[in-house]
C-alpha cells in the first residue's frame, strides 16, 4: 500500500541537545470528489478505524481527515457526522503530491 507520510520530510538535529526533530511538513488539499465513498459515523468510528477499514491501513487517517477539513488532531467522530473517504485509487496521487509540495 502506500508509504509512510514522512518519508521524504527533512530531519532536523540539533548539534547542542542531539535531538531529532522533524520539519515541518504542508499537506495537499484533499478535495472530496464524486467517486469517493459518503458514510455517517456511529459510536464506534474513529479516523484511524476508518482507514483500516478502507485502505487497510490505519496510518493513513490524516488522508481522511484532510479531506473532511478535522485539523484538530483528534482521531474521534461525532456520531452522524457524514465523512468523505477518499477512494483509495487516489492514495497514490495524494502521496505525490505530499513528496511534491515538501521538496
Amino acid at each position: 500500500m502506500a508509504k509512510s507520510r514522512y518519508e521524504n520530510i527533512t530531519i532536523l538535529k540539533s548539534s547542542e541537545t542531539r535531538k531529532q526533530n522533524f520539519s515541518t511538513m504542508i499537506y495537499p488539499v484533499v478535495e472530496q470528489l464524486l467517486n469517493d465513498i459518503y458514510i455517517i459515523t456511529d459510536q464506534s468510528d474513529r479516523l484511524d478505524l476508518l482507514a483500516n477499514k478502507y485502505y487497510n491501513d490505519s496510518t493513513l487517517y490524516w488522508i481522511i481527515s484532510l479531506a473532511n477539513n478535522i485539523l484538530d488532531g483528534n482521531l474521534f467522530i461525532q456520531p452522524g457526522t457524514q465523512l468523505c473517504i477518499p477512494n483509495r485509487n487516489r492514495i497514490s496521487d495524494i502521496f505525490t503530491e505530499l513528496k511534491k509540495i515538501n521538496e
